[in-house]
């Protein structure tokens, strides 16, 4: 293969897509599911939908008219992703069911030996990685999990087969993004829910509503409304960077939103300091949401603030001595985004193994290209994350960088690209350097950082100077060989 990509995701469909808007069809995707749709496929909890306004969570050359709703639900997002798939003529190159054991560099060929699960070996010219930040789950380290002889999943590996309605009881462990969606969604159809908080997350109300049916017909017949539409978006999105990275202090205003919206939904002094936080607005993800305050006060939901001491074999003991009893477990632990790990074994020059390389904290140039593995590119690599605006933006500027590499390869008939270690220091030195004057070094612990507090996760900038570096492949800081 001239390219090898491995996911397909939004990152390995758009990618695909790209390379063949270019005239290049000589690549194949790799999927290890039966199904495209990456996180999109795997995030089918209830409730499971996009905090990102619709018509900019999406491709920019592929806008979606039909919408049905500002922010889109699970199912949606992922019914667009195949309606690009199927229209690009993308499904003939991807190979489901596959899943790389470990890719392994040949100096001497110039190629990526790509070694799958089953034994067989496909070389490569140039590989893509685009498995991305949010495809591996992090389960919690808690003492007796295993024992624990009811129902146990991962938000991300829910079993649709097992019944919540009608159950005793059901706890939910974790308060973040996923578990604000999965509470009022389940808290209805259970007995008896506890939700197990270990920080109070940062809330604001989201600004959702169906889109009418007056307004999609405007859009199938004057697309520059919606292009104006999402403009719109993500200028007002792309402010927020102001707060998250030159002046934290101008997220106190929001802070007096979340404060006011926290007060107005919770009447219950008690339950309002449980659920108030006490760290800068930012520093963790914020989470909007209008139904998450009125299902914590549901009369069948418990909030619980003490700190888990262990799993039992019938359900949960906390830290007061008190043991809870369940029938299921629900983890909305999130994902291991900021501890960067090789998405499979890959070794570059003189056998370097990535996850050495990355031993005390992931770092690339541009979050695309690592020194020592030559004609590798990754998608949402480290610090290409986002606090503020939609993930396809940054997205769409990394395909846009990887396809003016491989054109400038096939076109000055190089063999291999590789960046220089020089390049790669001098990237990660600033850009480590801005992040420690924004809101995320402000003092809190959040999944955007390493267990040692590195920021490996979130890009420390506006997206439009992401997108104004990666505009065109920059061969000065890459070694080529022709």
């Amino acid at each position: 293969m001239n390219v090898l990509i491995v996911g397909a995701g939004f990152a390995g469909i758009g990618m695909a897509i790209r390379l063949k808007q270019a005239g290049m069809t000589d690549f194949t995707i790799l999927e290890r599911a039966e199904e495209i749709g990456g996180t999109w496929r795997d995030n089918h909890y209830p409730g499971a939908a996009c905090d990102v306004e619709s018509h900019l969570y999406s491709f920019s050359f592929d806008p979606n008219p039909d919408w049905t709703r500002r922010f889109a639900a699970q199912k949606e997002i992922l019914e667009y992703m195949k309606r690009c798939a199927e229209k690009y003529g993308v499904y003939p190159h991807v190979r489901f069911g596959t899943s790389v054991r470990c890719a392994r560099w040949d100096e001497r060929a110039a190629l990526w030996n790509v070694e799958l699960l089953d034994g067989a070996t496909i070389p490569a010219r140039v590989l893509v990685s685009g498995c991305g930040g949010l495809s591996r789950p992090s389960y919690p380290d808690l003492a007796g999990l295993k024992r624990f002889a009811g129902k146990t999943f991962h938000s991300a590996r829910w079993d649709h087969s097992f019944p919540l309605d009608g159950k005793n009881n059901v706890a939910v462990i974790g308060t973040g993004a996923s578990a604000i969606q999965i509470v009022p969604a389940i808290a209805p159809r259970v007995k008896r829910l506890s939700v197990f908080q270990r920080t109070a997350p940062w809330i604001l109300p989201k600004p959702d509503r169906a889109i009418r049916p007056i307004e999609r017909a405007i859009y199938r017949r004057v697309p520059v409304v919606q292009t104006l539409v999402r403009a719109k978006i993500y200028w007002q999105r792309e402010a927020l960077a102001l707060g998250f990275v030159i002046e934290p202090r101008l997220l106190t205003l929001l802070e007096g939103v979340g404060r006011r919206y926290l007060k107005r939904s919770i009447k219950d002094r008690v339950l309002r300091e449980k659920l108030s936080p006490h760290y800068a607005m930012g520093c963790k993800r914020i989470l909007p949401t209008n139904d998450y305050y009125p299902a914590i006060q549901l009369p069948n939901v418990e909030l619980v603030t003490d700190s888990i001491r262990e799993v039992t074999r019938d359900g949960i003991l906390t830290e007061d001595g008190k043991e809870r009893r369940f029938d299921a477990i629900v983890l909305a632990t999130g994902f291991q985004a900021a501890e960067h790990a090789a998405p499979f074994d890959i070794e570059g020059r003189d056998g370097r193994s990535l996850d050495t390389e990355w031993r005390d904290g992931a770092e690339a140039y541009l979050g695309t290209t690592v020194t020592g593995f030559p004609n590798l590119f990754l998608m949402v690599g480290p610090n290409t994350g986002l606090g503020h605006n939609s993930m396809i933006v940054m997205i769409e500027s990394q395909i846009a960088y990887i396809r003016d590499a491989i054109e400038t390869m096939n076109r000055e008939r190089l063999k291999l690209i590789a960046v220089r270690a020089g390049a790669q220091a001098s990237y990660n030195a600033r850009t480590q350097a801005r992040l420690a004057g924004t809101v995320w070094a402000s003092g809190c612990k959040s999944w955007y950082q390493t267990r040692s507090g590195k920021n490996t996760t979130l890009w420390p900038g506006f997206t439009f100077e992401f997108r104004r570096r990666t505009h065109r492949f920059d061969s000065e800081a890459y070694e080529l060989v022709r």
